[in-house]
């Protein structure tokens, strides 16, 4: 692949852009106004640097009609992308494949509006995209798997970590596992267990600290499974298996606590930073990012 077009300036776009431009694509950033447009190739070519090809665009037909592979990155709404991708079906050329960022969205439902359903696949970035190592590689029930491989070679060489999903299911893979820990943490809080500042840092200096390096199946091995058997067989019986959206983030929607957009959620945003915090995961990320690598290479 040579070229591509990536749809979306929001919180993914460019940096998506900016890790297929480091890969040695022409990007296209397709947006719906000149000033978004602009904006997100600013953005993109700050992660990927001046010497990146990357351009704007507004018209989806003219930016599509000669490319190799498009990227979405619109908004989570099952009919809008239907919509976009059976588009995208009929404008762009029949070797080109087609993606979706989507983080939870069936990849075969939005397919389905398709001609030719082969060649349509996710790719889910993980927030920041251009930081975030992690790519989610989904196949719908009608994609062709060398596709997939094809795209897995393509973001190898972008220096992402292409994980294969074999199944088209909820959540997908990151984000059943985040949505799990997330559905405890909430069920902690509201079982007054723990408040969520001391739950966030359990997380943060607990087993989140090593789960960089040491996923759950090798620390099961480690540990020994009759060990987690013991373990678990105790916790389940208090863990939160609930199919219903805890109370405790009910009531925060209805009192109209929404995080830090509205400056109140289950911390007080009017004196707590949203950029420290955000410039402090970015930080982390950049610094860890580079040690990983300089261990890559002295392994080598």
């Amino acid at each position: 692949m040579k070229n591509a077009v990536v749809i979306g300036t929001g919180m993914m776009g460019p940096g998506i852009a900016a890790t297929l431009a480091r890969g040695g694509l022409a990007v296209t950033l397709l947006s719906r106004t000149s000033e978004s447009a602009a904006a997100g190739v600013a953005k993109a070519l700050e992660a990927a640097g001046p010497e990146a090809r990357i351009v704007a665009a507004m018209d989806l037909a003219n930016a599509v009609a000669g490319t190799d592979l498009v990227i979405e990155s619109a908004p989570e709404d099952l009919a809008f992308k239907q919509a976009l991708f059976a588009d995208l079906d009929r404008l762009t050329p029949a070797q080109a494949v087609l993606c979706s960022n989507t983080s939870g969205l069936s990849i075969t439902r939005i397919q389905s509006a398709c001609r030719h359903p082969e060649r349509v696949l996710t790719t889910h970035f993980w927030n920041p995209p251009a930081l975030m190592p992690l790519v989610e590689i989904v196949c719908g029930e009608q994609t062709n798997p060398q596709v997939a491989l094809v795209m897995r070679d393509l973001l190898t060489r972008c220096g992402k970590v292409a994980v294969m999903v074999k199944r088209d299911r909820p959540g997908q893979l990151g984000n059943r596992l985040q949505m799990a820990l997330v559905r405890e943490a909430l069920h902690i809080a509201q079982e007054g267990i723990a408040d969520p500042a001391e739950i966030d840092l359990a997380i943060k200096t607990g087993f989140g600290r090593r789960l960089p390096v040491y996923g759950a199946f090798e620390h099961m091995d480690m540990v020994g499974l009759d060990l987690v058997r013991a373990v678990l067989e105790n916790a389940l019986t208090d863990l939160n298996s609930s199919r219903e959206t805890p109370r405790l983030l009910l009531d925060k929607l209805a009192a109209g606590e929404l995080g830090v957009k509205t400056g109140r959620g289950f911390y007080d945003w009017s004196v707590r930073s949203a950029d420290r915090v955000k410039a402090r995961r970015d930080g982390f990320l950049r610094e860890f990012n580079q040690s990983a690598y300089a261990s890559e290479g002295e392994d080598a």
